[in-house]
């Protein structure tokens, strides 16, 4: 009889410490995913107000303007460009438009990368 007792303790045990790993392993997973839709809405976040400051004139030899374009550029991706992004405007304000619309949908695009890889991440 102390032997059923004994392997009836082991089994509990073992079930134990796979509901401790499995909910280690959901933690983790659940933490990956606020950080991955952090940095989305982070790079969302920096294309919007580069946008914002291309729309209201920013002096670009200012020393933040110029680090939020920077940033910008390098969210952009290269596809959402302002200077051959998606679309291209020409004429009066084409470099605002081009900014606006581009990195418009860039920031879109970022938050809806985000929002499916914090899907498929979180348990």
């Amino acid at each position: 009889m102390e032997t059923d007792a004994g392997s009836d303790r082991t089994g509990s045990q073992r079930r134990g410490t796979r509901r401790s790993v499995a909910h280690v392993v959901d933690a983790v997973r659940a933490r990956l995913a606020q950080v991955v839709w952090l940095v989305c809405v982070l790079a969302a976040l920096v294309l919007a107000v580069g946008a914002l400051l291309v729309a209201l004139g920013a002096d670009e030899g200012n020393d933040l303007v110029s680090f939020v374009l920077a940033g910008t550029d390098t969210v952009d991706l290269g596809v959402f460009s302002r200077d051959d992004g998606l679309t291209q405007f020409v004429g009066k304000d084409a470099g605002v438009r081009n900014a606006l619309v581009n990195w418009g949908i860039g920031a879109i695009a970022w938050l809806v990368l985000g929002r499916v890889l914090d899907r498929l991440i979180r348990p």
